[in-house]
């Protein structure tokens, strides 16, 4: 079997006394997409932060292209090709647009020449180029979220984590942002992806993992699952 460009394995993750990840086992294929669904509160983001190293499993292994990762530092884990898109955005709103992007550029990791440069972000995200030394503050939601996505890519990852990120976006702007997934795929970027519309993840994904109260209910191709193969009232609460 080819080696998996991100691996859970049997992941147990607390915070405090309480056991949010339970044996949680999951595998992004290189160059696929996986879609990570749940209810608020399954775990989902959690497994983002175990991934790269903001919460360090109790047990259970983290593999990156077959690399042991789960107890490096987050910084350790980004050198080794994983970029998160967090949830809510977060970019720096005292930066630039410009200066948000480059302090995240990082050459790749195999050390040849960069796939994502200010230009290639540039190209991708025009709205950036015009706004790039504007104050993040002032960017508007989708504008954010498309630095948020700039901004990892200047990292040059072979994984990118997408958490929500259709959040608070009006739906001409979640289009656009759902396109632009669907470009970073094709490029041959392996990506997971969190969303609370399983519909927007059945359209782009190749695999499904779903989470209920910490563990994984379901992991089956994403066709399975959009077929009515999984009931998906019992797990996310929607039909």
């Amino acid at each position: 079997m080819a080696t998996s460009a991100l691996e859970l394995s049997d992941v147990d993750a607390y915070y405090g006394d309480s056991h949010v990840l339970q044996g949680v086992t999951l595998r992004l294929g290189q160059g696929r997409l996986l879609g990570l669904l749940g209810r608020n509160g399954a775990g989902k983001t959690t497994c983002m932060n175990v991934t790269v190293g903001l919460l360090p499993p109790r047990r259970g292994g983290v593999l990156v292209f077959g690399e042991e990762v789960a107890r490096l530092r987050p910084e350790q884990i980004a050198l080794r090709g994983v970029a998160l898109v967090p949830q809510g955005r977060r970019v720096f709103r005292s930066l630039t647009v410009r200066e948000n992007l480059m302090v995240a550029a990082r050459r790749p990791v195999n050390g040849g020449a960069a796939a994502w440069t200010l230009d290639t972000v540039y190209a991708m995200f025009p709205r950036l180029e015009e706004r790039k030394a504007q104050m993040a503050a002032y960017l508007s939601g989708g504008e954010q979220q498309m630095l948020a996505i700039g901004r990892a890519l200047m990292s040059n990852p072979r994984v990118l984590l997408m958490d929500e990120p259709s959040e608070g976006l009006a739906p001409q702007i979640v289009a656009d942002v759902m396109a632009t997934i669907r470009k970073l795929k094709a490029s041959g970027l392996s990506i997971v992806l969190v969303e609370q519309n399983p519909q927007l993840v059945f359209e782009i994904a190749d695999d499904i993992v779903i989470l209920n109260t910490g563990r994984v209910a379901v992991a089956a191709p994403a066709a399975e699952v959009a077929g009515g193969a999984v009931d998906l009232g019992q797990h996310l609460g929607v039909f």
